[in-house]
């Protein structure tokens, strides 16, 4: 049967139906509520249930602290509700014009920005506009229905394309079809199906506050959209990018953000590496990435965060600048993507 959930503190309803979570009975309502991996492994979708009975899978107790659990947080891209719910959740306003619809789509060109990291660039049917918010991400589906996730690493200038970068994850379904040789790497003209926009994650250009802008790895293919946005959109808000890798080279494209660093008087650069080398000669800035915002930014009460990688940066960030450089809650805007450790198939979930 079909249960009622009213969310506050808007007072929005909507009917959940038999084998849905709360999530996407929101989303099939047209409500769009915080998410970002929708397999559990993130914490993106975390919400409060007020009254009511629901399930809420095994993912909540592996993801959110015992505190938050007792006071009735859950993930709601797990949840499914048992009897009538009353939920808190901000809904995210999204643009009207800004529609998920399946299409095919042709590879138009790949160049390595790494050893491990691809730049895809796929052509767009043109008849219609392809739509987005730079943050968000889309849906490869593969045989089966089997689906591969990746951030969008441009933004929408209307030509009809679209970017990701996608990091070779060895013995993963699709990463190795992208890095193959021979018959099984993927070509140029190749035909994939796509699903999107999907995700809540995107810059608030409403808000006049300074921007931190944090990632690691692959997490700066939704940043640079973000990025490429402002500057499209001449938005001059004090902005700076934290990048971090393990070594160097992760920094894929370093010298583009040292560019953007160098030409707007606006943005600035920290890139930050964890394990480097002596064969690196790494000079810069050294540790977790997380902890050299805090270094320089003690406190964080007037900014915007904006933060993609794994869930375990992302929830380090989230926990600690709240706790030690009073963010606001409401100002931690994030988006996990699954780790290699996290699941069977090396590459499933993953993003970007």
């Amino acid at each position: 049967m079909s249960f009622k959930i009213t969310v506050l503190p808007e007072g929005q309803t909507f009917e959940q139906a038999p084998g849905q979570t709360v999530l996407d009975a929101a989303l099939a309502a047209g409500l769009v509520l915080p998410y970002s991996c929708r397999t559990g492994t993130c914490s993106s979708c975390r919400g409060k249930v007020v009254s009511g009975e629901y399930e809420a899978g095994a993912a909540p107790e592996r993801i959110l602290p015992p505190e938050d659990i007792a006071q009735g947080y859950t993930l709601f891209c797990q949840a499914c509700a048992a009897s009538d719910l009353v939920i808190e959740a901000h809904e995210v306003h999204m643009a009207d014009d800004i529609q998920i619809r399946k299409m095919p789509v042709r590879v138009l060109a790949l160049e390595r920005l790494a050893d491990d990291v691809m730049s895809v660039t796929l052509q767009l049917p043109s008849a219609e506009p392809y739509l987005y918010y730079p943050g968000q991400y889309l849906d490869i589906i593969l045989q089966g229905g089997v689906r591969r996730s990746y951030s969008m690493a441009s933004a929408p200038f209307g030509m009809h394309q679209v970017s990701l970068h996608i990091r070779h994850m060895p013995g993963g379904l699709f990463t190795d079809h992208v890095f193959g040789a021979g018959e099984t790497q993927m070509k140029v003209r190749d035909l994939l199906r796509i699903e999107g926009p999907l995700g809540s994650f995107f810059l608030r250009e409403e808000s006049i506050k300074p921007i931190i802008l944090l990632a690691s790895g692959t997490g700066f293919a939704p940043i640079c959209a973000i990025i490429e946005q402002m500057i499209a959109h001449g938005i001059t808000r004090p902005t700076v990018l934290y990048w971090g890798g393990r070594r160097p080279v992760d920094l894929y494209m370093d010298k583009r953000a040292r560019n953007w660093a160098a030409g707007l008087g606006w943005f600035n650069y920290v890139p930050v590496v964890s394990d480097a080398r002596p064969e690196d000669g790494w000079s810069g800035r050294v540790g977790f990435v997380h902890n050299a915002v805090m270094a320089d930014f003690p406190d964080l009460s007037n900014h915007q965060v904006y933060a993609c990688g794994t869930p375990a940066m992302v929830d380090s960030a989230r926990r600690d600048f709240r706790a030690q450089c009073a963010l606001p809650a409401e100002e931690f805007y994030a988006d996990a993507f699954t780790s290699q450790a996290d699941v069977l198939d090396l590459e499933a979930g993953s993003r970007p």
